[in-house]
């Protein structure tokens, strides 16, 4: 009997889905869709957190001109506190799987859980490090939410995203507690709703 992951991985279907960006404090959270080309394959995928910067950088210009499609889909700030950074997540993946030029007959997520969508979808715990596809999504994912905080930095030198990218780090607490909440800041999070809560 013939394995059917593998004919739709043969077919180039097969959809890999992770998201970057639940723990910062400030941006989006970012999910990437990728639809790898049998053809064309990539060495050297895998969890973006195990890549060095520079190292994703260059697999992630790879990743975007040989993957057979690809997508990013993001949930704001504002979605975030609205819906919690759990659905937010999953809103993200959904818009990014949706993005996609090309239908995948089956999408396989980073992690245990699933959004919801028209298409077979399976969770696979560390599936970044396990399946090229999601390690694929993982890279683009991280590079562009990197990007964002390098942006966020040049707008606001003093914060220091470029070095923290958003996430709660004692430096960056530091700073908030300075400089105070800017719109770009989840307000449900923790260190930012005491903030506000302090100022009244």
């Amino acid at each position: 009997m013939r394995d059917l992951n593998l004919d739709l991985t043969l077919n180039g279907l097969v959809a890999g889905v992770d998201e970057v960006g639940r723990g910062p404090l400030v941006g989006e959270v970012v999910a990437a869709a990728v639809i790898l080309d049998p053809a064309r394959p990539i060495d050297g995928l895998t969890d973006s957190k195990k890549l060095s910067e520079k190292r994703r950088g260059v697999l992630s210009e790879i990743i975007c001109r040989d993957a057979l499609c690809w997508a990013i889909g993001v949930a704001t700030p504002d979605e975030i506190d609205e819906l919690n950074i759990l659905h937010a997540s999953m809103l993200a993946m959904q818009r990014a799987v949706e993005s996609l030029s090309v239908k995948p007959i089956l999408v396989q997520v980073d992690g245990n859980r699933c959004p919801e969508l028209s298409t077979s979808v399976e969770a696979i715990v560390k599936g970044d490090a396990k399946v090229p596809a999601i390690g694929a999504a993982s890279i683009i994912a991280k590079v562009y939410r990197d990007q964002q905080m390098y942006d966020l930095d040049l707008q606001f030198p003093q914060y220091g995203f470029a070095r923290h990218k958003g996430y709660p780090t004692a430096e960056h607490l530091k700073l908030l507690q300075r400089y105070g909440v800017l719109p770009h800041y989840r307000k449900s999070f923790g260190p930012v709703k005491r903030l506000l809560e302090e100022q009244g």
